[in-house]
């Protein structure tokens, strides 16, 4: 079977995301509505830069599946530096795996917050396989739904293990691209 392991390439539309959502004085209707409508603006912006990609992975690949295990191995260091940011640390999100009758897709959520029994989140990509979520809907899922999880401190990212694991798949000039552009140093 094989999942979808769907990646952005609009990390600028993260920071953006990630400022909105530190309006204290606004609403959370607000600011959600702000973040929906940043995020649709600035998508023509990002795939100028590079193009938005998907790339489909067996649940077998052996990289794929180190990461998603590396991911889930180090989300309580995660979860506490969310919780307590380091200075120059923003932008954080997790990847999140998705099921409905169509197939599995892991997209990231952000922002999010964890509640008594889960997690609370926003999804930030464009579904291309499951129709049971949109982009901009709330979300609430299970720590066994998270397959990676990421954030940005002084222009370097931090987790983002799936997205470093498709490094290998990709053209090295794409690659070159995401690093350069965002920081990735895997």
């Amino acid at each position: 079977m094989l999942q979808l392991i769907h990646y952005m390439n609009k990390i600028a539309t993260f920071e953006l995301l990630s400022f909105v959502a530190t309006l204290a004085p606004l609403s959370r209707k607000i600011m959600k509505l702000t973040a929906v409508l940043t995020l649709l603006l600035l998508t023509a912006t990002a795939n100028a830069q590079v193009g938005d990609r998907m790339v489909m992975a067996r649940d077998e690949n052996p990289a794929m599946a180190a990461a998603i295990t590396k991911a889930q191995a180090s989300l309580d260091t995660f979860l506490a530096t969310s919780a307590k940011p380091p200075a120059g640390a923003g932008m954080f999100r997790l990847k999140v795996k998705i099921t409905d009758e169509n197939g599995i897709e892991h997209m990231w959520v952000m922002p999010f917050e964890q509640t008594k029994t889960g997690f609370t989140g926003t999804i930030a990509n464009d579904p291309q396989i499951v129709e049971s979520v949109e982009n901009g809907e709330e979300i609430t899922f299970k720590r066994a739904d998270i397959s990676d999880w990421g954030y940005v401190q002084n222009g370097k990212q931090k987790g983002s293990f799936t997205v470093c694991a498709l490094f290998n798949t990709m053209p090295a000039n794409v690659v070159k691209q995401y690093r350069e552009q965002h920081g990735f140093e895997c």
